[in-house]
C-alpha cells in the first residue's frame, strides 16, 4: 500500500519464541528483517512507527527505529500503551527495557488513562491502533500461535472494511533472511 504515514509494529513476545537473553542470535535476525521492512515503508513516505511496549518484537522494533533515525531524522517513534502503568508489575530488567524505549520515543501515552481494569481496555487499544495507522507489520506465523493472534484477527476484520495493509513476517521469512 502506498503512502503509509504511520505503521504499527508488533509480534511475538520474547518468551513466545524462547528468547530469554539480550544476546540471543534470534534478536539480530528479527531486527535485520524489521529494519529492511521499515526501510521499505520509509522509502514510500513513512513518518511514524508505533509500538505498545510489549517485550520482544516491539522493544526490538523501537531499537531499530532509534537506529534508523540516524539516517532518517524525520522518522518518529510513538509508544502507545493500552492502559496507564503498563508493565509496572514487571521485573526490573523488563521495566528497564520499557524505560529505554520511552527515552527513545518522540511520543508516549496510553489509550486508557486508568490502570488495568478489564479486557475492554485492550480492545480499545487495538481499535485505536487500527484507526491511527495505515498498516501493521507483524513478526507472526499462524503455524506458531501466540498472543499476536488477537490483534491479527481484529486487524483482518478491520482490513475488510477499510484500506489497511497487514504485513506478516513468518518463521520461513526469518529463516530465509539468514540466507542473504
Amino acid at each position: 500500500m502506498e503512502n503509509v504515514k504511520t505503521l504499527y509494529v508488533t509480534g511475538y513476545k520474547s518468551f513466545e519464541i524462547g528468547v530469554f537473553q539480550d544476546n540471543d542470535p534470534k534478536i539480530v535476525v528479527i531486527k535485520n528483517v524489521l529494519k529492511r521492512e521499515i526501510m521499505g515503508f520509509l522509502d514510500a513516505g513513512l513518518e511514524w512507527v508505533l509500538v505498545s511496549g510489549n517485550l520482544g518484537t516491539e522493544i526490538w522494533a523501537a531499537e531499530v527505529v532509534a537506529e534508523l533515525k540516524n539516517d532518517y531524522p524525520e522518522l518518529k517513534l510513538g509508544v502507545i500503551y493500552p492502559f496507564k502503568e503498563f508493565g509496572s508489575n514487571w521485573n526490573e530488567k523488563n521495566q528497564a527495557n520499557l524505560e529505554k524505549i520511552e527515552r527513545l520515543a518522540d511520543f508516549v501515552d496510553s489509550v486508557s488513562h486508568q490502570p488495568y481494569q478489564s479486557p475492554a481496555q485492550l480492545k480499545m487499544h487495538t481499535r485505536f491502533l487500527l484507526e491511527h495507522t495505515g498498516a501493521s507489520l507483524l513478526i507472526y506465523d499462524r503455524e506458531y500461535p501466540g498472543k499476536t493472534e488477537y490483534f491479527l484477527k481484529d486487524a483482518t476484520l478491520f482490513s475488510e472494511q477499510y484500506p489497511y495493509e497487514i504485513r506478516l513476517i513468518t518463521m520461513d521469512d526469518l529463516q530465509n533472511s539468514m540466507d542473504w
